[in-house]
């Protein structure tokens, strides 16, 4: 690494610690005495008490975005969070669809209904509430007031593709003057 500003933030490929003059960017607490140029630049943004402590950046398992804002965007400040690892959707995010049900006045012959339609239940056999729908005989959709809600309400993950690395902040360096 040749010349770099103080506060500047790279990704390295490695993960045997920072480079000299450098401290990973895992929100970790620096004494201001110790490191005087980079408080002046960042503050306590990322935490600390700002008397004797600032904070850098935590960086571990989040996707840096430019601060501001875009078209079709919101307002991101510096040094604000966001996103979750998981999200539990409501009826109202999720794609507007239907769920058709299906039945034949058929005898049941299986208990699962994978690929089958609702059958009648044979007399014998209590369990038996699915049959083939038989060849050439329309099936009729339950009307929707019917079909029961499903889902379990779980969080899914929220995690795109990532590929970790090491992100670190500059301590020492180039003061970056404003042009």
């Amino acid at each position: 690494m040749s010349d770099w500003f103080v506060g500047e933030i790279r990704i390295l490929p490695y993960s045997r610690g920072a480079p000299l003059g450098w401290q990973r960017c895992d929100g970790s607490l620096l004494t201001i005495s110790e490191n005087e140029v980079l408080f002046i630049l960042i503050g306590t943004i990322y935490g600390g008490d700002g008397q004797i402590t600032f904070g850098v950046p935590d960086l571990r398992g989040r996707v840096p975005v430019h601060q501001g804002t875009g078209r079709g965007l919101t307002t991101r400040t510096l040094g604000e969070l966001g996103g979750f690892d998981s999200v539990t959707l409501t009826v109202p995010e999720m794609a507007r669809h239907a769920h058709a049900m299906m039945a034949s006045t058929d005898v049941g012959t299986a208990s699962a209904p994978a690929d089958l339609v609702l059958a009648t239940v044979p007399a014998a056999a209590d369990d038996q509430f699915y049959a083939t729908a038989p060849a050439g005989v329309t099936t009729v959709p339950f009307p929707t007031s019917m079909v029961r809600l499903s889902g379990g309400n779980q969080a899914h993950d929220n995690t795109a593709p990532t590929l970790s690395l090491q992100y670190c902040i500059a301590t020492v360096g180039v003061f970056p003057t404003q042009s």
